[in-house]
């Protein structure tokens, strides 16, 4: 009997064997390596690559439990296994509200009205329009412009950045290393939505911040490996950005003296932008399993060649 291998979170195999044993049950979900018969595995659901993907002979697809297989060392990964990110509309969904939570509280000064709180002052500062604040968001894909469809009836003016040329509705949009600079040049709030990859790894540096209006802000939604933390800091006291909303760090969590954590004009949140349902991870799965027996591509399905 062929069997998939669960290598996360335990509170989530009930629902998921459940969603299995209803929908497929011709597979059965396996949480304890040793109590299953190698050759039996045909899929892993995890979040981390296990080291020893090799002792099944007949496994075909590593499905991730999140939005994007950074986290994963492709190398632990045999070439000729499929590698799948998870995608469901609830990832977008709360990366909007997120987006949208960050955003305002950038753009209304929330950083500054803590610290003064926090001072006993009652301080109140200039309030700028949306339309005078310029936004940037840094990738386009999916998850990019999801955001930007949440933050567009505000009135920011939004322009966006990719690899590789896109038309995007209400978007002023660059693309590629020669428009790099022009593009940060007009971002007053910078998002960080990009996919983790060699190309983007400590994209979020000193030049980068430079390149940003003075007095700039920063969303980062998107991995820890993006950011230079120490540039951050140093722009964070140099005034030449005003404030940071930031979901991701390297390490997670941060060493407990690591200045992050009191550093008052930085908001840090634990990772929770996109937390998804363990039903809708059970949904996708399954729905992707039967595309896979079928022979239909399957969503998701990642492009090694460009690392999403």
């Amino acid at each position: 009997m062929a069997a998939i291998l669960f290598n996360v979170d335990m509170k989530r195999a009930p629902v998921f064997a459940e969603a299995l044993a209803r929908e497929l049950p011709d597979i059965r979900l396996v949480t304890d390596k040793t109590a299953v018969d190698p050759a039996d595995v045909r899929y892993v659901l995890t979040w981390l690559a296990p080291d020893d993907l090799t002792r099944y002979p007949n496994l075909e697809v590593v499905f991730s439990t999140g939005a994007g297989v950074d986290q994963i060392d492709l190398s632990r990964v045999p070439a000729h296994l499929k590698l799948v990110r998870m995608v469901d509309d609830s990832i977008g969904r709360m990366m909007q509200e997120y987006a949208t939570l960050a955003v305002l509280a950038l753009h209304r000064d929330l950083p500054d009205y803590l610290a003064f709180k926090a001072k006993g002052q009652w301080k109140p500062l200039p309030v700028r329009a949306a339309a005078e604040r310029r936004i940037g968001v840094l990738g386009l894909g999916a998850l990019g412009q999801a955001v930007i469809e949440r933050l567009v009836p505000f009135g920011f003016p939004i322009s966006g950045w990719s690899r590789t040329p896109k038309t995007i509705p209400h978007v002023t949009c660059f693309h590629g290393d020669a428009q790099f600079n022009a593009f940060l040049a007009q971002s007053d709030l910078l998002i960080c939505m990009l996919p983790l990859t060699p190309e983007t790894t400590a994209i979020l540096n000193a030049a980068t911040f430079a390149g940003l209006p003075r007095g700039a802000s920063l969303v980062h939604m998107g991995r820890g490996g993006h950011l230079d933390q120490a540039a951050l800091l140093e722009a964070l006291d140099s005034g030449q950005l005003s404030a940071a909303f930031m979901d991701v760090t390297i390490p997670e969590p941060l060493p407990a003296d690591h200045p992050i954590w009191r550093h008052p004009k930085i908001i840090l949140t634990p990772h929770i932008a996109s937390i998804t349902p363990s039903d809708r991870v059970a949904r996708a799965v399954i729905d992707n399993i039967k595309r896979h027996q079928a022979g239909h591509d399957m969503i998701g399905l990642i492009d090694r060649s460009r690392g999403y």
